[in-house]
């Protein structure tokens, strides 16, 4: 089956995969060769396309997704493959993040700071997973 997962700026990933994870706004799921059609909002996490004995993961900051006749489009306005992500500069964002959070004023600074979090640990789980 196809992965693509496209960005306003670039096709970050456009190839054949044997299977396909990511998170969406319910929750983790799998997809497989044979999988009924289906569309789902995705959450900010980490995408995972395995080929052979091969895993490539990409974060991906929410979106959309659309499974349909072998293929898997992902329409998101961040995506990076785990080679590009920069893991010191991924952990400083966390902190900054959590700090703001401890400091924030308002429960919209609060929500934007949560949103920074969640962004800096699909980084950084991207990156470091194994």
């Amino acid at each position: 089956m196809k992965l693509k997962i496209i960005t306003q700026e670039r096709v970050v990933f456009d190839e054949e995969v044997d299977e396909i994870y990511s998170k969406g706004i319910d929750g983790e799921f799998g997809l497989l060769k044979g999988h009924i059609p289906m569309m789902t909002a995705l959450d900010i996490g980490v995408t995972r396309a395995v080929v052979g004995n091969e895993i490539k993961r990409f974060t991906t900051m929410g979106g959309i997704l659309q499974f349909k006749d072998e293929e898997c489009l992902i329409l998101t306005t961040l995506a990076e493959p785990d080679e590009e992500i920069d893991e010191a500069r991924a952990r400083e964002a966390l902190e900054r993040a959590k700090s703001r959070l401890r400091n924030a004023n308002a429960r919209l600074d609060a929500k934007r700071a949560e949103a920074a979090i969640a962004r800096a640990e699909a980084r950084l789980k991207a990156k470091l997973a194994k």
